[in-house]
């Protein structure tokens, strides 16, 4: 009902909406202004029953209305009390309850009454301590949600609790539509239901201990991983500094040696082009000679001159130059290329260890799992029409009519296939549920005319398809069947940077048992997709511990 921001309800009347005036009380309790319950019955139909303008009691004959004094006296001892609050009293926060009473300034209430449902202030409390009237009213400590206390159909307290639905109800309630239901008082369920609370307690304690000491397990696990990590980065770091050091070694070594070899070899080629080069001198000199004597006209001084030229050495033809610069740094090249071939070994080495580290590392539980969870989301841009997503874009569902969903080029049109609208390109780990005749839980790579094909038939995608007969792995169009039986839900670990891809069964007390394992080299982020047959769907899930 509505009322009016300066009238507190409790003594307001029904009818006008408006603090009592010459306040009368009817045989059910209900009080009225005394002109306003006398109109309202002068212009009844049913000509000689009277009701309650409230709770609908009727009365016959018509009753004799007095002024209830009582009711009159304490709204005018609430109007001079609210008029003589001192001024400066502190109004109540936002968090505190409001006394229904002052209509000035409103102040904090310290009680709430469950007969009037309202609730006082410290002055206008005093009548229910002062008035005989109020003596059987029960005051609590202050709400500021009384109204959740009274039954909206027949604006009475609930004091009853119906144990056949599990509900709070009045006392007509338990004469009108609860009638016949097994019914006891608020006391009395509120002392049953909190016996359980011991129970439900232990439940909780239990559950916390568990809580802890797989945190204590979790965290002792995470401090030997990391101090493992630090001995193999530092073994790492001390391996890696000798290498180079070898390296370097052998790199100034060479050096040296190359340069001393030159050094000498040069030092050859000089005096060889130091005599050779007066050896030249001395034969252009004895040429020019023998072509000066050639010329002269004097038979006599050539037959005199002619002898110690044709008697000089011949220059020795077999002086040959016998050094070989080209060749001489050919030991080098040969050590050079046997150090190159030890390092492409030592890298090989290095590539198997960091597959063996991978391999040791990757997880092996399903609490170690957990570590990696991801969020997903299914891609209404890429759905099948078919298909109907649910539940935020986590429940995928194949339904007859088609979907009218707006056109993308991403959308698939051949095949009942949805992708997720997260790319992976780290280590993620992910669940879900399925029913039906069969399903595929796929990985694959982005815009590559996906919607021309269905998952598992290219070389960029990896599908498992899982169905109540059995499963099997497709890649490629090649089809690999597997032996153990699949169930649901089905977990899938991603280790984008190894190449690992797993998909695993997860019973029901988290036990992980392998279904497919792929190995290979991930050019391009992975997206999560699904195909759900007729009759099918599949729910991404949350994990959680099981343990």
């Amino acid at each position: 009902m509505a009322e009016k921001q300066d009238a507190p309800f409790s003594i307001s009347c029904s009818i006008c909406l408006d603090v009592l005036k010459k306040p009368a009380t009817l045989h059910c309790g209900h009080s009225f202004c005394m002109g306003c319950v006398n109109s309202y019955w002068d212009q009844e139909h049913k000509k000689g029953i009277y009701s309650c303008p409230q709770c609908r009691t009727s009365f016959s004959p018509r009753p004799v209305l007095n002024k209830n004094t009582v009711l009159a006296d304490l709204i005018e001892n609430m109007a001079e009390a609210e008029r003589a609050t001192p001024p400066g009293t502190v109004e109540i926060s936002p968090r505190e309850v409001e006394c229904d009473f002052c209509t000035v300034k409103k102040l904090k209430a310290v009680k709430s009454c469950l007969v009037c449902l309202a609730s006082y202030c410290a002055t206008h409390l005093q009548p229910h301590y002062e008035s005989a009237a109020f003596k059987r009213h029960k005051l609590v400590e202050v709400s500021g949600s009384l109204e959740e206390k009274i039954c909206s159909k027949h604006d009475k307290l609930l004091e009853v609790y119906c144990q056949t639905d599990d509900q709070c109800i009045c006392l007509l309630c338990v004469m009108d539509e609860h009638n016949g239901h097994s019914t006891v008082s608020a006391a009395a369920a509120r002392k049953a239901k909190q016996q359980q609370f011991g129970k439900k307690k232990q439940q909780y304690q239990k559950e916390i201990q568990n809580k802890d000491k797989q945190l204590r397990v979790l965290k002792q696990k995470m401090k030997a991983l990391q101090s493992s990590r630090d001995a193999a980065l530092d073994q790492n770091e001390k391996a890696y500094a000798e290498i180079v050091m070898m390296a370097d070694k052998r790199r100034s070594a060479a050096k040296e040696l190359i340069i001393d070899q030159e050094k000498a070899a040069v030092s050859r080629a000089e005096a060889h082009v130091d005599g050779l080069e007066r050896e030249i001198s001395d034969l252009k000199k004895r040429e020019d000679e023998l072509k000066q004597l050639s010329l002269t006209g004097d038979h006599i001084h050539f037959l005199q001159h002619y002898k110690p030229l044709f008697d000089s050495t011949e220059p020795d033809a077999s002086s040959d130059l016998s050094i070989q610069p080209h060749t001489s740094f050919d030991f080098v090249t040969r050590a050079v290329s046997d150090l190159t071939e030890q390092m492409e070994s030592m890298a090989q080495s290095i590539e198997e260890l960091c597959v063996k580290i991978d391999v040791d590392l990757n997880p092996k539980t399903r609490q170690e799992l957990l570590m990696y969870v991801c969020l997903l989301s299914l891609d209404p841009n890429t759905a099948f029409e078919n298909l109907l997503l649910s539940e935020g874009n986590k429940k995928l569902t194949w339904i007859k009519r088609a979907q009218k969903y707006p056109f993308h080029p991403d959308r698939f049109t051949k095949y009942d296939q949805v992708l997720c609208s997260e790319g992976l390109s780290s280590v993620c780990y992910w669940e879900v549920e399925w029913k039906g005749p069969r399903v595929e839980v796929a990985m694959c790579y982005k815009g590559a005319k996906l919607e021309e094909n269905s998952f598992g038939c290219t070389d960029q995608s990896w599908c498992i398809s899982l169905s109540n007969a059995g499963c099997s792995f497709w890649h490629n169009e090649v089809k690999t069947r597997i032996q153990v039986p699949c169930s649901s839900p089905v977990g899938v670990y991603l280790n984008h940077k190894a190449g690992s891809l797993s998909f695993y069964n997860v019973s029901e007390t988290g036990r992980m048992e392998l279904l497919h394992k792929v190995q290979t080299t991930f050019i391009q982020p992975l997206y999560p997709g699904f195909m759900v047959s007729r009759g099918s769907f599949i729910r991404i899930i949350t994990p959680r511990s099981r343990e």
